[in-house]
C-alpha cells in the first residue's frame, strides 16, 4: 500500500469516526424518529468504513466474510445506510406541514 492510498484511507477513517461521534451525540439529544434512521444510516456507513478498510489493509480475509460465495455482510453494509436514511427522508417528508 502506497502512501497515497494509505492517506486515503486514514482520512476516510477519521472523518467517518468524527461523523459518527456527532451522528451518537445527536442521538442522544433528539427522540425524532427520522432522524433516528438517518443517525443509522450513519452508523452503518461507518461499520462498512471500517470493514473495507480492513479489507484493504489485508486485517480480515475476505474469504471469511462470504456465504455460499457471496460477500454478504460487504453487500449489506455498503446499502443499508442508503435504505436507513432513505426510510428517515420519507418519515421526514410524510409528515403534515403546521402553519
Amino acid at each position: 500500500m502506497d502512501i497515497v492510498t494509505f492517506s486515503q484511507e486514514a482520512s476516510h477513517v477519521v472523518l467517518g469516526a468524527f461523523a459518527t461521534f456527532c451522528a451518537i451525540l445527536l442521538w442522544a439529544r433528539t427522540r425524532d424518529i427520522a432522524w433516528t434512521f438517518v443517525i443509522i444510516g450513519a452508523i452503518v456507513a461507518y461499520a462498512d468504513i471500517v470493514l473495507t478498510t480492513l479489507l484493504e489493509l489485508k486485517i480480515v480475509d475476505a474469504d471469511l466474510l462470504l456465504y455460499r460465495g457471496v460477500p454478504v455482510l460487504s453487500i449489506a453494509l455498503s446499502n443499508l445506510p442508503l435504505l436507513f436514511s432513505g426510510i428517515g427522508f420519507l418519515i421526514a417528508a410524510s409528515r403534515r406541514r403546521q402553519p
